[in-house]
C-alpha cells in the first residue's frame, strides 16, 4: 500500500483562478465539513472568492482538503472567514497550517488587528494565540429573504 500524497498548501491570487475552476470540490468540502456553509451555489461560491483578499487551499493530489480565506483593509482590520478542514485531516495540523498561511498573507500580515468568529472551535483557535474578546459583542443584521409572488 502507498503513502498518501503529501498535502500542499496553495495561497491563491486575486482571481483564485485554481478554485474557481473547482468550484465543485469547493461546494463539496464546505457541504461536507461545515454546517455554517452547506447549500452555497457554485456562482455564490465564486462571487465569494473574487470578493476575499486572501485564499488558501490545502490539496491531497487532486482532492481538496482544506480552505480558508480572508478580507481585510490591509491596515487596521482583517477577517478570517470559512476555515474548514476534511473530517480525516483534523488533528494533523492543517487547520494550523492554513491559519499560519492565510496570516502570512500581505493584507493580513499588515492588519492591526485580525479577527475570526467560531461557534465550536475556541479552544483550538486559543492555541493559535487569538483570544476571546469580552469588550466587544458580535452584531448581526439579517437581510430578509423577499417572498416571490
Amino acid at each position: 500500500m502507498s503513502d498518501p500524497a503529501p498535502i500542499r498548501l496553495i495561497r491563491h491570487g486575486r482571481l483564485a483562478l485554481r478554485l474557481r475552476w473547482r468550484l465543485g470540490a469547493l461546494q463539496a468540502l464546505l457541504d461536507g465539513h461545515s454546517f455554517w456553509a452547506r447549500g452555497r451555489q457554485r456562482q455564490e461560491l465564486s462571487a465569494m472568492l473574487g470578493g476575499s483578499q486572501a485564499v488558501v487551499s490545502a490539496w491531497q493530489g487532486q482532492q481538496l482538503v482544506g480552505f480558508g480565506r480572508a478580507s481585510s483593509d490591509g491596515v487596521f482590520r482583517a477577517v478570517l472567514w470559512d476555515v474548514v478542514v476534511a473530517g480525516e485531516h483534523q488533528g494533523l495540523g492543517l487547520g494550523r497550517r492554513l491559519v499560519a498561511e492565510l496570516l502570512a498573507c500581505p493584507v493580513v500580515a499588515r492588519a492591526e488587528r485580525v479577527y475570526l468568529m467560531t461557534t465550536n472551535s475556541a479552544g483550538f483557535y486559543g492555541r493559535l494565540g487569538f483570544s476571546a474578546s469580552h469588550a466587544q459583542h458580535l452584531m448581526v443584521w439579517h437581510r430578509q429573504q423577499q417572498s416571490s409572488g
